[in-house]
């Protein structure tokens, strides 16, 4: 069985182009079910596996307090592990086929609202080395939406500043193109010219965003810097790195903006996923109506 896993793990690597951390996911998750149905169920080889072995593994997430969200997860990942293995020949029958993912609670996303955006964009000292480079990173991030690990991972090369548009690299390997704005390009450029050759110090490295050490800045480097300037700007909300993406798209779609292009911005790959924002705006055109007609 563990080679089994090792030959499906390269096979969402290398042929499928996953990133590292939906791969990481994914060998957890089926790390977690191997074990069960090998010590649990006393299964030696997966042509043993049935509908009511998954069931069982479902019911035991269950009972250990796992929450619906990560049940689905796993159900996903064991679904794709089957079919892979039925693909290849290595077994003769898919269990998954009539198992169904539990119902999950649609949570709407922490959105900010456009005053609190700029009271944070507002925060960062761009008289200072690392205030520059923190305008920059939360003005490209706010401009474009992309995610914090495509933040990250961009490279000077893979911005255009006088053609006013970033390249990014998303899930799956994709790549999107992304206007940017003046404001977003004014701090990028100054950032680039005045900030990061006192970052990069003697190291040569195209990548864009760094850390003091002149290596290329962290999601978690990134995430300590987000929790300090949204204690700074004082924002009660709980954000996560996520945020400044459901604003962009939020506040786009408060504006007039097509769906259409929004999904194709957040680089979504089914609409369904970007039609959360209408409901977030629905919401709060609610919460506005309520708090200021006279008759509300």
């Amino acid at each position: 069985m563990r080679d089994q896993l090792k030959d499906f793990i390269h096979f969402l690597m290398v042929e499928k182009g996953l990133a590292n951390n939906t791969v990481v996911s994914y060998e957890r998750d089926l790390k977690s079910y191997i074990l069960f149905i090998k010590n649990v169920e006393e299964i030696h080889t997966l042509d043993e596996v049935s509908r009511t072995t998954i069931l069982q593994f479902l019911k035991f997430l269950n009972e250990n307090g796992k929450s619906s969200k990560t049940i689905a997860r796993h159900i996903a990942s064991i679904r794709s592990f089957h079919q892979f293995l039925l693909r290849e020949k290595v077994t003769n029958q898919d269990p998954t086929v009539h198992i169904d993912r539990p119902k999950q609670e649609q949570k709407l996303p922490q959105v900010l609202a456009v005053e609190e955006v700029q009271a944070l964009l507002e925060v960062p000292d761009v008289h200072k080395m690392y205030g520059k480079r923190d305008k920059a990173m939360l003005e490209l991030l706010y401009a474009t939406g992309i995610r914090v690990s495509e933040l990250i991972s961009l490279n000077v090369s893979d911005v255009h500043l006088a053609m006013g548009f970033i390249r990014c690299i998303g899930k799956g390997n994709k790549e999107r193109i992304i206007p940017l704005g003046k404001l977003a390009q004014e701090a990028i450029q100054i950032y680039i010219e005045e900030s990061r050759p006192q970052l990069r110090k003697k190291k040569t490295t195209d990548a864009l965003f760094l850390n003091h050490l002149g290596n290329r800045l962290s999601r978690q480097g990134f995430w300590k810097i987000l929790k300090k300037l949204t204690k700074e700007a004082g924002i009660e909300k709980e954000l996560t790195p996520h945020t400044l993406r459901h604003s962009f798209a939020t506040h786009l779609l408060e504006n007039g903006a097509d769906l259409r292009a929004v999904q194709e911005m957040l680089g979504h790959a089914d609409i369904s996923t970007t039609q959360i924002y209408t409901h977030v705006t629905k919401n709060r055109m609610k919460d506005v109506y309520s708090r200021f007609h006279p008759r509300a």
